[in-house]
């Protein structure tokens, strides 16, 4: 009987759509979301919700993770302001992680208030952090949690909520009685994360009993036919990509990091292990294992030879591998996945990038795992570059040609483009100094990128332009070059020409609707945008190749539900 109780919630973690109601505004979200497993919603929630709730869990509090923007996309009758009155806890946490769900974080702020007056809000993440004067600006906004490891800050939070002394938390930015805002010291910046993500996925099924809701905790759309998971060798970053908001630039200006910080090989191992018992999935390995030392690489390779698992593991690699460490990886994770992202064919743009691994190297890299038999090797390029003119990118997808022909079509090699949108990341030496990299900065301020956000097509969200391409010329020469390297995917039989041309039909339709809508937003009748907004959602509910290449063939059983329910039993 007690298992049918409402059970008590200490906090509930909420994940916000990129915009609140999407389904109410017309709008063409273009390629900005397609080289990853969420939609344009951006409906994946980050991984910290699951390692905060774990350490959260183990101090005795109960949490909830509710993924909102999930709820909203799967039904289109899902009332969230009606389910966020039917929540109850003291505190509500919003993450504002990526600069994307600036729109959305800050409206279901105000929902909650709206629902539960007497509620408190904090909001955390990288985006909350580097905006956090801003944001504490919102009057539905009572906290901000500044850092990449805030698991303990947050436990020592829940604490202080019983006393209402905010002044011991570290890292935690707070409204006193009087509404002053107040900053404590930005000092928890732990050297060590062995005490946390020990078993952060198995959090998952408890809370799918506890609340006997499975909806509210599926990260995006598609994960039960494809339920990939990540698995994080480090927080931080030894690289400094020139646009990336998670470099080492990014990590010591938005969080305070300022060297990276490293699990050990035993605990991604038990990563692995772990969620091989609920999943059947691919595993992402999310950092170069190499980043801390090469004997710590070849440590957890040996780890995983000796106590394999049966999922396909999915390696990034930030450089070229040598044949060596390639073949300990095929027999550490027979038929694994290789992600490299060149971001360009062209060395110097790759250069500008902080990126400088030549082209040779990631040839001989390519060639060495798909003659031992990995998977898949997928490697992904961009537009929106340093240096990078109309030439250049049509340089890039001629570079493609050349791959597919070198390896004759194969179709583990999956190659692709997309647009760096839709937003410079905040914290990013390009976002920080981008007049030193030859960027244009259109938006600055919080609230500059909070209203992009609403704007009828993704070219007038970008938040920047170059000193090679404007903003509509990045928007064509994307679309430009999608459609090339659809052509030439089926040119080589790795698609088929029937997928290839509906993709082509889509891009069209786009550009015809981006046309239209300047038409109308140039005369003043934005209001007749309305009527775009039945074509606007047949191309914005396209499949695409780039997502059906990465997603790959669907397990007709994705998690393991009944070895999922044996270990919460067990305890594990």
């Amino acid at each position: 009987m007690k298992f049918f109780l409402k059970p008590k919630t200490d906090i509930v973690l909420l994940h916000p759509p990129h915009v609140y109601d999407f389904r109410k505004k017309p709008q063409l979200y273009g390629p900005v979301s397609d080289l990853v497993p969420s939609t344009p919603v951006f409906e994946m929630y980050p991984v910290g919700f699951t390692s905060i709730a774990e350490h959260l869990e183990k101090a005795g509090y109960r949490t909830r993770i509710v993924n909102l923007a999930w709820r909203m996309l799967k039904d289109i009758h899902f009332d969230a302001e009606n389910f966020i009155s039917k929540l109850e806890a003291p505190i509500f946490g919003i993450d504002l992680h990526w600069m994307v769900h600036a729109h959305g974080a800050i409206e279901i702020a105000r929902l909650v208030k709206k629902v539960h007056p007497q509620a408190r809000v904090l909001i955390g993440g990288f985006s909350a952090s580097r905006f956090y004067k801003e944001v504490m600006d919102y009057p539905e906004v009572d906290f901000i949690m500044r850092g990449d490891s805030t698991e303990e800050p947050m436990r020592l939070f829940m604490a202080a909520l019983e006393t209402n002394n905010f002044t011991v938390v570290p890292n935690l930015v707070w409204k006193d009685e009087e509404g002053n805002v107040r900053e404590n010291d930005f000092s928890y910046v732990p050297d060590s994360i062995s005490n946390v993500m020990g078993n952060h996925y198995s959090l998952m099924v408890r809370q799918v009993l506890r609340y006997r809701d499975l909806t509210s905790i599926i990260p995006f759309k598609g994960w039960l036919k494809y339920p990939i998971t990540a698995v994080f060798t480090c927080r931080g970053c030894n690289r400094n990509c020139l646009f990336c908001g998670g470099s080492a630039h990014a990590m010591q200006v938005v969080v305070n990091r300022k060297k990276t910080v490293f699990r050990t090989p035993e605990d991604i191992h038990k990563d692995v292990l772990n969620i091989s018992k609920i999943s059947r999935g691919t595993i992402s390995v999310l950092g170069d294992i190499r980043q801390s030392g090469q004997d710590n690489a070849d440590r957890l390779l040996h780890l995983l030879t000796q106590k394999p698992v049966k999922n396909t593991l999915m390696f990034e690699i930030y450089e070229p591998v040598p044949d060596e460490m390639m073949r300990r990886m095929a027999a550490a994770a027979p038929g694994f996945h290789l992600d490299m992202s060149p971001h360009s064919h062209d060395e110097e743009v790759r250069k500008a990038l902080n990126i400088g691994y030549t082209n040779q190297g990631m040839e001989d890299t390519i060639e060495s795992a798909l003659n031992l038999g990995a998977g898949k090797v997928e490697i992904f390029f961009m537009t929106g570059l340093p240096l990078q003119d109309k030439a250049s990118v049509e340089g890039t997808i001629d570079y493609c040609h050349y791959l597919l022909k070198k390896f004759k079509g194969d179709k583990r090699l999956s190659l692709y483009i997309g647009p760096l949108g839709p937003f410079l990341d905040p914290g990013s030496e390009a976002f920080e100094n981008p007049q030193k990299h030859g960027y244009r900065l259109l938006l600055r301020t919080f609230d500059e990128h909070r209203q992009a956000l609403t704007q009828a097509t993704w070219k007038h969200t970008l938040n920047y332009e170059t000193n090679w391409l404007t903003r509509e010329q990045i928007m064509d020469e994307t679309y430009k070059a999608i459609a090339r390297l659809t052509r030439l995917k089926a040119d080589f039989g790795q698609i088929p020409a029937s997928l290839a041309e509906a993709q082509i039909e889509r891009i069209n339709r786009a550009v015809q609707i981006e046309v239209e809508i300047d038409k109308l937003l140039q005369s003043g009748r934005e209001d007749e945008i309305e009527k775009l907004k039945p074509e606007i959602a047949r191309v914005n509910n396209f499949s695409t190749v780039e997502h059906l290449q990465m997603q790959g063939k669907p397990r007709l059983v994705g998690l393991r539900y009944m070895s999922a329910l044996w270990q919460i039993i067990k305890g594990n």
